[in-house]
């Protein structure tokens, strides 16, 4: 035989060995027809796990009650992650038994169980011999899976003093008896859906449902409990009903909106996104303010309980329990009582009042208005109350204090403090000028620097700061030179993010990285060109000038008068007397901007500003801010450091920044 022919004969033998190697491999193993079930089932894939059981199994039960009865087990114990980790493999006659551990993460936690399944071969393939203990060993085929949930508590949030700013309560569940609408059924659910604007189409939905019948109570809508009136006028119409039921509230609804922020139901998109964290349907979540921030320490997450019934609803076994996490409290540093002040002097305007205790950096208020009542989103806000307050052009959403705006004059200390600082002027510096208007040269243009008023005495920091005189503050800055003046205003924190519960928007001296054009820089001195300032930052550097040069780091969260500092150098200790004793005198003498802040035997160091925001010369839509930034240094009862602003003074009769003035006054 030639060795051509042994090659041949060779290769001939190896396909064969081959061929019968990959037929006795391929054929289905009974641990890989497991494994491919349980595969389908973490897909949710119900029908096709219905093909991998035996004829004899499906003599017992039908492919659509077999899909509803893994369907309602599995997903309503939130199955997911399903494992198992085999054992044992025996055989018996012409089965298969198979031991394992399966492991599966549901909404009571993991839950392992231990078991046995069977697979018989049928037509070359083997056929899973299913029963209802393929889902849960103890499960018998006329048993059923129930699970409970164990209500968890959402922390309160209360002020320094403990007084409740939010808390789970009772709200009230407004609801139908359809039987007892009476004959005038269709007037009467046209008055129901005039007084809680929901529409006539739902309410009949609701009552027509297929599982309500006369006596049935429907609940419609959920309303605060404190909506006296309109639970007087509702109960006026038969067939309407109202009990109390269990929903966050809001005991200053509208006063600590912005602070507190609101919950809302839980939707399906948040569900999926933090699937295996607690959350369930019947979950509420954080969404602004105080909620949003802490949701994770103030969520509480319910217990579960997943348990087998008999026939008769009697507790068989228990498969996993979890216990509930109740959430936990969060105090704040907020006076109420001050805050409903500050509050009641700004209801009928736009504006905000930062309130910080200044050695400290804990803020005792913070109002933003218009506002909105927390209790609204509580009880389920209808579409159009949703439409009308995202198209108030007032923006009662719009959280003032959070955000950053055009300081005017109230930035002047700022300059000056930056000037003294770096021994750019001293106490003694005088410029020489006249008159209301001045500029550098001519390389301006027509543009010139303008003031409000002259006065007596010389161009020095202490007169300039008394008389907000505008020319000063930007002669000031040109001799600093952009470099240095953006430097320190970096090292006070302008460009960066301030620590903060809630999101405040950052600082800014430009709208690029720095300072472009010398008018920019001179009109940047005395608080105008793109110089946009938050007022919880405003507060901090004030802190500065209250504190021989440290500027503290406001928080809100209360922590038994914690000091921080955000810079413990911002201002010399030279630069922070003469600063702070020009703006006592701002209010103490005769001749300052804001003398009509004087309150005897109390001393206030403060700042008025004044801040138009024209895009032109002609531009008469943009209005004014007014400011007024203070701060007091001999109060017995504690010292407060307060940023005010109000929107459009220019309408009040008052004028500027003395409109606020007076609303500052009144809180002292």
């Amino acid at each position: 035989m030639n060795k051509k022919v042994v090659v041949i004969i060779l290769i001939a033998i190896l396909i064969i060995i081959g061929i019968t190697y990959w037929a006795l491999n391929s054929q289905e193993k009974p641990e890989n027809v497991l494994e491919q079930y349980v595969a389908l089932l973490n897909e949710r894939n119900y029908e096709e796990m219905y093909k991998n059981l035996t004829e004899e199994s499906k003599q017992k039960i039908s492919q659509e009650d077999f899909v509803s009865r893994n369907k309602n087990i599995y997903e309503g114990i939130d199955a997911v992650n399903i494992k198992n980790e085999i054992k044992e493999i025996k055989k018996e006659n012409n089965s298969i038994k198979i031991s394992y551990t399966q492991n599966m993460q549901t909404s009571a936690g993991i839950v392992t169980l231990e078991k046995t399944t069977t697979l018989k071969k049928e037509d070359k393939t083997y056929k899973i011999d299913w029963s209802s203990s393929q889902i849960f060993p103890q499960l018998r085929d006329t048993d059923k899976v129930r699970i409970s949930t164990i209500k968890a508590t959402r922390g309160k949030i209360t002020d320094r003093n403990g007084k409740v700013l939010a808390e789970d309560g009772k709200i009230s569940s407004v609801g139908i008896v359809p039987g007892k609408l009476g004959d005038d059924r269709d007037n009467n659910i046209e008055k129901i859906s005039e007084l809680l604007d929901i529409s006539r189409e739902y309410i009949n939905t609701q009552i027509n449902a297929s599982y309500v019948k006369d006596d049935t109570f429907v609940p419609i809508k959920k309303v605060a409990m404190n909506a006296t009136k309109l639970k007087e006028k509702l109960l006026e119409i038969p067939g309407v009903m109202i009990t109390p039921i269990d929903g966050r509230v809001y005991p200053y609804g509208r006063e600590t909106a912005h602070v507190t922020g609101y919950v809302q139901p839980v939707s399906q998109e948040i569900l999926k996104e933090k699937e295996g964290q607690g959350y369930n349907s019947d979950s509420i979540i954080g969404k602004t303010g105080i909620e949003y921030a802490y949701e994770e320490e103030i969520r509480g997450i319910d217990g579960v309980e997943i348990y087998i019934v008999d026939e008769n609803e009697n507790r068989t076994h228990e498969i996993a329990k979890q216990d509930k996490k109740d959430g936990k409290d969060i105090q704040l540093t907020l006076d109420i009582d001050l805050q409903e002040q500050a509050y009641k002097q700004l209801e009928n305007d736009k504006g905000f009042f930062v309130i910080m205790e200044p050695q400290t950096g804990e803020m005792l208020a913070l109002v933003s208005t218009p506002t909105f009542d927390s209790n609204d989103f509580s009880v389920g806000m209808t579409n159009s109350a949703w439409e009308e307050l995202n198209t108030d052009e007032a923006k009662p959403l719009y959280t003032r204090f959070l955000q950053t705006y055009c300081p005017g004059s109230t930035f002047k200390p700022i300059t000056a403090g930056i000037a003294l600082t770096n021994n750019v002027i001293d106490e003694n510096t005088t410029y020489q000028y006249s008159g209301l208007s001045w500029q550098k040269d001519s390389s301006w243009g027509d543009y010139k620097v303008t003031t409000l008023t002259e006065y007596q005495g010389n161009k020095n920091v202490t007169n300039a700061l008394i008389h907000s005189d505008n020319i000063f503050f930007a002669q000031t800055a040109l001799n600093i030179g952009k470099d240095k003046y953006v430097e320190n205003l970096k090292k006070l924190g302008f460009g960066e993010e301030l620590e903060f519960p809630l999101s405040i928007t950052k600082s800014q001296y430009a709208r690029g990285t720095t300072i472009e054009k010398e008018v920019k820089l001179a009109d940047t001195g005395y608080g105008q060109g793109d110089l946009l300032v938050n007022p919880i930052h405003m507060a901090s550097i004030y802190s500065a000038f209250a504190n021989e040069g440290k500027m503290v780091k406001p928080y809100l969260q209360y922590d038994n008068k914690k000091v921080t500092y955000v810079n413990e150098n911002a201002f010399s200790k030279d630069a922070t007397n003469i600063v702070k004793n020009a703006l006592i005198q701002v209010v103490e003498s005769p001749t300052g901007t804001a003398n009509d802040m004087k309150i005897s035997n109390l001393t206030i160091a403060g700042k008025t500003g004044t801040a138009e925001l024209k895009q032109s010369s002609d531009d008469t839509e943009s209005g004014t801010l007014g400011w007024f930034n203070c701060f007091t240094t001999n109060r017995a009862e504690g010292n407060l450091l307060i940023i005010g602003m109000v929107e459009n003074v220019q309408n009040n009769s008052s004028g500027g920044s003395h409109y606020v003035i007076q609303k500052i006054k009144n809180i002292l």
